[in-house]
């Protein structure tokens, strides 16, 4: 089987090649991949190559296949699978593979078979051991690409911690009905976080996002409206951070002085991370998930509160495969929508320039179809483009009966009429 998949050899060399799959063994799976959201993480590993953790040293001679945020169907299964597999199910991967003699070794990363970024591609036994072949039945490829990045978010939730007083156990998770703030929070994952903390079994009862940019706050509303959230038990409030001259004292002044149980910073800018330390009430939580390029990155934090007020502080990466499990779940019952993390849309042919350019590139998630060329389209875009273009008319028609978001109507066309 030949596929067609972007490779990584080295530092800021990605190259889109058609090569021969090695013939599946009887505990492989051959798939073919629809869909694939690029991540910053992607961009990570493409700018640093075999320096990249999770890079093998030998890439240059061995290259790896990109993309970690991915879906697809099954097309053939090994003997060894088939009471568990079958062709035409649908997938989605878990990339947390945690091989123990390779603990870093992921899809997208370390694999030459295997990756998002790629039309067919080969699934090892070791993934299906570890139960990381996902089975979807959402009604969209895209909801699968978008479960990894979702997981995220929902281990994030999970890891934050509070204690008692005198009782030195962690009760997990956030405080249910408690006061919460999501910083620089409407970016792709903080609107998936917005979307879960409404809408998970364990939500805040009040809820504060902020950011320093009107429009984006603006669209996070109009998405995940204040409306909305009051039927769902939570108070929900936008603000701009910026056009305040103490932001401190305005977000504190939401929770009347008391400070918040659980604050997520979603940006890797120290002036927020201190933000969030200043905000926190007693025995609260700071969930530090912005990942830092720098590796010196640093901010002040308040011991005094951590030792008389018991404030802590949580960094995630990834989520669990029971974490991508509930967000399929979610998913496929349409309790959360993850459509609002998409802005852009693109074929394999647009997947190097997206990748090496990616924090230059506005708005949130890229998400790439592989079978398909298009170069890479903001969907605020499709209008304009419909003008000469009819597939662009047509789905710009689509997304605005849509609110303006990506949908499974969306997909089906795309995928019936692209090149």
């Amino acid at each position: 089987m030949k596929t067609k998949a972007v490779r990584l050899y080295g530092k800021n060399d990605l190259r889109l090649e058609e090569f021969e799959l090695p013939e599946i063994k009887d505990d492989e799976i051959l798939a073919r991949i629809v869909s694939d959201s690029i991540c910053m993480s992607s961009y990570k590993a493409a700018i640093q190559g075999a320096d990249h953790k999770r890079v093998p040293n030998n890439v240059k001679d061995n290259p790896v296949i990109i993309g970690h945020e991915f879906a697809g169907e099954i097309i053939q299964v090994g003997d060894k699978w088939k009471n568990d597999f079958k062709k035409g199910q649908k997938f989605s991967i878990q990339p947390a593979v945690n091989v123990p003699e390779r603990p870093y070794d992921a899809p997208g990363y370390s694999y030459p078979n295997i990756g998002g970024a790629a039309t067919y591609i080969v699934i090892p036994n070791e993934f299906m051991e570890r139960k990381c072949l996902l089975n979807f039945s959402g009604d969209a490829f895209y909801q699968g690409s978008l479960a990894e990045p979702m997981s995220c978010i929902v281990g994030a939730f999970h890891a934050s911690y509070h204690t008692k007083a005198g009782v030195y156990e962690h009760d997990m998770g956030i405080v249910e009905g408690g006061k919460m703030a999501v910083l620089a929070g409407v970016g792709p994952m903080g609107l998936g976080a917005i979307d879960y903390a409404l809408h998970c079994d364990r939500k805040p009862g009040l809820l504060v996002v902020t950011d320093i940019d009107d429009a984006r706050l603006k669209r996070a509303a109009s998405i995940y409206t204040v409306e909305e959230a009051a039927k769902n038990g939570v108070k929900l409030i936008y603000v701009n951070t910026g056009a305040s001259d103490d932001p401190v004292k305005l977000l504190r002044d939401y929770t009347d002085g008391t400070g918040y149980d659980d604050v997520f910073v979603f940006a890797p800018v120290k002036p927020v991370v201190e933000q969030g330390d200043q905000i926190l009430g007693k025995d609260g939580c700071l969930n530090f998930f912005a990942g830092p390029t720098d590796p010196k990155f640093s901010a002040m934090f308040n011991f005094y509160n951590v030792h008389y007020s018991s404030t802590h502080i949580v960094g995630t990466s990834g989520g669990n495969t029971q974490d991508m499990m509930e967000s399929l779940d979610l998913m496929s019952t349409k309790s959360i929508n993850p459509s609002s993390m998409i802005t852009h849309i693109g074929g394999i042919d647009s997947v190097i320039d997206t990748t090496l350019n990616l924090p230059k590139i506005p708005g949130g998630k890229k998400l790439i179809y592989t079978n398909i060329n298009l170069e890479l389209t903001a969907i605020t875009d499709f209008k304009e483009k419909g003008k000469t273009n009819p597939l662009f008319a047509k789905l710009a028609e689509i997304v605005e009966a849509n609110n303006g978001l990506w949908n499974a109507q969306a997909e089906q066309f795309l995928l019936a009429n692209a090149k």
